[in-house]
């Protein structure tokens, strides 16, 4: 496999070109951020943790009906995916308060909600990732009803495989976000990655955070709790 011209420098990870028009090279890294980039620095071994996480869930999704775009792993921080055009929405679904839902609700972080919520973002860091409705979605053609039904659909079964998974391994699924993507002939699939990058993974016991908000907040701490939700989760397997 040759690895050719980087295509997309994100805020963790980086998207290269390769000999096969159909797959490209995702590289994760150690970088971190926050706030839509204002708080940027590093989370030693994420990188490593996050790739392999995501590969592992990514294949135990896709023989549950999910499909997605892994394709192979290369090594602990590369791996090979199919080629897809990102839908521009960031896809989030909550089963706890906490972070922005509790600042906008008035909800108490930690409350349980009666069913899993599902919120959409429309991708534009200039805009600061606004929260869009189905209406705006449809308006601005950043996805057909057809294609929104299917990530609905989609997203709820993520939820439930990660419930059960993470509640196996001694973690609550907080909530969590999602990406999804358009292959050549129109199917939209699971893409992106599903790490403590994208999730809160709160320990199911202590309540304590496994996840980015470590990072987000100051409490340190954040490299041994991502190797400690891989460690629990490859325990499992």
């Amino acid at each position: 496999m040759e690895i050719r011209e980087q295509l997309y420098q994100g805020k963790a990870k980086r998207v290269f070109a390769t000999d096969d028009e159909s797959l490209v090279l995702v590289d994760y890294g150690d970088d971190a951020t926050a706030g839509n980039g204002a708080k940027k620095g590093t989370i030693v071994g994420k990188g490593a943790v996050n790739n392999r996480m995501t590969n592992m869930l990514m294949q135990q999704l896709a023989a549950k009906g999910v499909p997605n775009h892994f394709v192979r792993e290369l090594d602990d921080r590369r791996t090979l995916v199919r080629k897809v055009q990102i839908v521009p929405l960031e896809v989030i679904v909550r089963n706890i308060a906490a972070g922005s839902l509790s600042a906008r609700l008035g909800l108490e972080e930690g409350a349980v909600l009666a069913r899993p919520v599902i919120e959409f973002c429309y991708k534009d860091d200039a805009l600061g990732d606004p929260m869009v409705n189905d209406d705006h979605i449809l308006a601005i053609g950043a996805a057909t009803a057809e294609e929104l039904a299917a990530i609905r659909r989609m997203a709820l079964q993520v939820n439930d495989f990660l419930r059960e998974r993470m509640a196996g391994a001694g973690i609550e699924l907080v909530d969590f976000k999602l990406e999804f993507g358009r292959t050549p002939d129109g199917e939209v699939i699971l893409a992106d990655e599903i790490s403590p990058d994208t999730c809160r993974f709160w320990d199911s016991k202590t309540h304590a955070h496994l996840d980015k908000d470590l990072f987000r907040r100051d409490l340190g701490g954040a490299e041994e709790a991502y190797q400690e939700v891989l460690r629990r989760l490859m325990a499992q397997d």
